[in-house]
C-alpha cells in the first residue's frame, strides 16, 4: 500500500473513525491514481476499495493497483450500504467539503446502520507537503509554460485580439504536452490589465498597452501557475516602470522570507509592506499566493488571514500585483518550493525589468 494511504490511515485512527469515504475527485486521484470522473474510495485499517461504475472498471484496475475495484451498478451510496456491514466500520467519516446537502441526506438515510462523522481537510492536509516525485511533475508543468512564454511573446503585437492570443497559447501548450489548462487563462491588456482576473476579450492590443498574462497547465495531475506582465509596442511610461519595479521588489522580498518554519501570514505582510511603502497599498487587493499541487489553489493560503506555518516540501506561488483602475496593472508570479534553508524558485522566465515587445 502507498505511503499516502498509510499516512491517511494514521489520520483516520486519530480522527476516531473506523473508515473514511473519500469523494473529492482530486483526493481520489491523489490517493489511488485513478483519473476517472466517477469514483469513491473506502479506506480503513483493513480496507482500501475504489467504487466505480462499468465505464471505468478496466481503467481503475490499471491506474489504482493498490485498491480493490468494486463495480457500482446503481449508486456508490447504495453499494457502500452493502459493503460496510461486512467491515469493522461502525463510525464512518466523510469529506464534508465534498458532499452536498442532498448527498448527505441520502447518506443519512441509506447508511443508517453506521454513525456518520463529518471530517474536514484530512487528505488536503496530507497534500500540502510534496515529495520529490510530486515536485518533479510540478517542475515539468512550470517549465512547459516557461518555454511557451517565449513562443507567446513573438505573437504579442498591436492589432491582435486578446481572445485570439489566449486561444493560440492554449493550443500551443496542449500540443507541447499539457493534459489540460489548470484554470481559465487570464489575459487582459491596456486598462483591462487592472482586472486581476480579466478574461480574454475581443479588445485589440494597442501600442503602449500593458498585457497581463496568467495561465497554467496540468501534467500528470499536477498544476503550474504563471503570471507575467509585458508592454506592447512602445517604451514604458514612468508610471508603468514604477509599478513594475514595486511589484518586483515586493515579490522578491516575499520569496526571500520563504523557508521552513516561516509563517505564511508573515510572508504576506512583508510583501504588502513593500507595496504600501510606495503608496500603492490600496491597489493590491488579493493574497500574496497559495499552495499548488493537484489543484491550482490549495493549502497553504499565503494571506494575512493564514494561520499556517510553512513546511519543507510545500509548493506555493508568490504573486503580488498593483492594479490602477482606468490605467492598467502588473502582476508577477513565480512557483517556489519551500526548503529548510529558503525558497527554490521553479519559474525560470526572466523578470528583472518590464519587457517591451
Amino acid at each position: 500500500m502507498s505511503e499516502r494511504v498509510r499516512r491517511l490511515r494514521q489520520l483516520i485512527d486519530e480522527s476516531q473513525v473506523d473508515c473514511l469515504l473519500v469523494t473529492g475527485r482530486e483526493n481520489v486521484r491523489y490517493l489511488s491514481g485513478f483519473t476517472g470522473s466517477s469514483g469513491t474510495l473506502l479506506i480503513g485499517a483493513a480496507v482500501a476499495q475504489l467504487l466505480t461504475d462499468a465505464r471505468y472498471t478496466t481503467q481503475a484496475r490499471s491506474e489504482a493497483p493498490g485498491f480493490e475495484i468494486v463495480n457500482v451498478e446503481n449508486s456508490w451510496v447504495e453499494l457502500a450500504a452493502e459493503l460496510l456491514p461486512d467491515r469493522t466500520c461502525r463510525v464512518v467519516g466523510f469529506e464534508s467539503e465534498h458532499v452536498t446537502h442532498q448527498q448527505f441526506l441520502r447518506m443519512q438515510e441509506t447508511l443508517s446502520m453506521v454513525e456518520l462523522k463529518p471530517l474536514k481537510n484530512l487528505v488536503e492536509g496530507l497534500r500540502q507537503v510534496k515529495d520529490e516525485e510530486e515536485v518533479r511533475e510540478i517542475r515539468w508543468a512550470v517549465g512547459l509554460v516557461d518555454r511557451a512564454f517565449s513562443w507567446f511573446l513573438d505573437r504579442v503585437q498591436p492589432g491582435r485580439k486578446e481572445r485570439d492570443l489566449a486561444l493560440e497559447l492554449e493550443f500551443h501548450l496542449r500540443r507541447q504536452g499539457a493534459e489540460e489548462m489548470a484554470f481559465d487563462t487570464i489575459l487582459a491588456s491596456g486598462a483591462r490589465s487592472a482586472l486581476p482576473h480579466g478574461r480574454p476579450s475581443d479588445k485589440v492590443l494597442e501600442a503602449g498597452d500593458l498585457v497581463l498574462l496568467d495561465c497554467g497547465v496540468v501534467h500528470k495531475g499536477y498544476c503550474s501557475d504563471f503570471s507575467r506582465t509585458v508592454l506592447v509596442g512602445s517604451d514604458p511610461e514612468p508610471w508603468q516602470n514604477e509599478i513594475y519595479r514595486v511589484v518586483l521588489a515586493a515579490q522578491e522580498a516575499g520569496i526571500g522570507m520563504i523557508r521552513a518554519g516561516a509563517k505564511a501570514a508573515d510572508v504576506d505582510a512583508r510583501v504588502r509592506a513593500v507595496i504600501e511603502e510606495h503608496g500603492f497599498g490600496d491597489y493590491f487587493g488579493h493574497s500574496t499566493g497559495h499552495g499548488l499541487g493537484v489543484q491550482v489553489h490549495e493549502a497553504p493560503r499565503m494571506s494575512r488571514f493564514s494561520e499556517e506555518t510553512l513546511q519543507a516540501g510545500m509548493v506555493v506561488t508568490v504573486e503580488p500585483g498593483i492594479y490602477l483602475p482606468d490605467h492598467g496593472g502588473v502582476r508577477i508570479e513565480d512557483v517556489v518550493v519551500v526548503r529548510e534553508d529558503g525558497a527554490e524558485v521553479l519559474t525560470g522566465t526572466p523578470k528583472d525589468r518590464l519587457l517591451c515587445v
